[in-house]
């Protein structure tokens, strides 16, 4: 199964879910007409913006959306509110799980274990909440658990989009004005403060998740 890969580099959020869309809309219809679907891994930063997912309650917004100090639009992927900005790798896999014989819930698990074995080699202990999606740190101190990966997709006939945020250098005062995927009274972190660096290259982050989602999906 081949895996196109594109580096979108820095985007702004619209014409990147955009481009998302049609390409998502190509897959159904090839598989409408029984014709090959493609595997694509959309990388990208964003300029700062949120989303809130179909399922999101606006009330997570603190305060008013004209207060945001940033884009925002109300999206088509599952979970509630996030951010997105400079310093954080979006992830779009537009893929078949048909192809790989496997289905949602074992996708999910896959992301959240690809971002569990990069932060492990950073020294940083990833870990999945009961309950919530995405990678987490100390799951068992909820005075101390936070995310530094978030997750949230959309699904029809197998073929997947939107996908995940990694926390890398994010400016996460951001996040002070929202309640983060709508889970109260947990905190968020990301890479440079885990590890006191401040100089992770990005370049190095995307080879490595590239080459663990190949070998975790078998593209």
């Amino acid at each position: 199964m081949e895996l196109l890969v594109e580096d979108l580099g820095l985007t702004f959020y619209k014409p990147c879910w955009d481009y998302q869309e049609k390409l998502f809309q190509q897959n159904l219809e090839a598989k409408k007409n029984n014709t090959a679907t493609q595997n694509y891994l959309l990388l990208t930063e964003h300029h700062p913006v949120f989303t809130l997912g179909k399922s999101g309650d606006i009330k997570n917004i603190k305060g008013d959306e004209k207060q945001l100090g940033a884009a925002f639009y109300k999206i088509n992927r599952g979970g509630d509110i996030t951010f997105h900005g400079p310093g954080q790798l979006v992830v779009y896999p537009i893929i078949d799980l048909e192809q790989m014989n496997i289905g949602l819930a074992k996708y999910i698990s896959n992301i959240e274990e690809i971002i569990i074995q990069l932060i492990a080699s950073y020294g940083i202990v990833g870990q999945r909440s009961a309950g919530a999606s995405g990678v987490w740190l100390n799951v068992d101190d909820p005075a101390l658990e936070r995310k530094i990966c978030a997750i949230g997709v959309r699904a029809s006939r197998y073929i997947t989009m939107h996908g995940l945020a990694f926390n890398v250098s994010t400016d996460l005062t951001y996040f002070d004005k929202i309640i983060p995927c709508g889970i109260p009274n947990k905190g968020v972190t990301s890479l440079s403060i885990e590890t006191k660096k401040q100089d992770i290259p990005m370049d190095a982050i995307k080879t490595t998740f590239i080459e663990l989602f190949r070998n975790i999906f078998q593209l």
